[in-house]
């Protein structure tokens, strides 16, 4: 497949997300493999994981049940 029909075709199913916790997740997937590195340093780990906690604290996450349901949508 054309990598630039796959990023549309990316494009637009992201466009469909309504989860934002989703569209954070796909976020940092995406910046992990823009700045192509494959490890992190120890305070940028506790970093993303402190905010993590902040968005689960203030209930910013999507189930496990409710993703499977999202997945079968598409």
């Amino acid at each position: 497949m054309d990598i630039n029909l796959e990023r549309s075709l990316i494009i637009q199913e992201i466009q469909q997300i309504d989860d934002i916790s989703l569209l954070r997740a796909v976020k940092h997937l995406i910046h992990y493999g823009l700045k192509n590195e494959g490890r992190i340093s120890i305070e940028q780990y506790n970093r993303e994981l402190e905010e993590a906690e902040s968005e689960i604290e203030r209930g910013e996450f999507t189930s496990h049940d409710d993703l499977k349901k999202q997945m079968k949508a598409f």
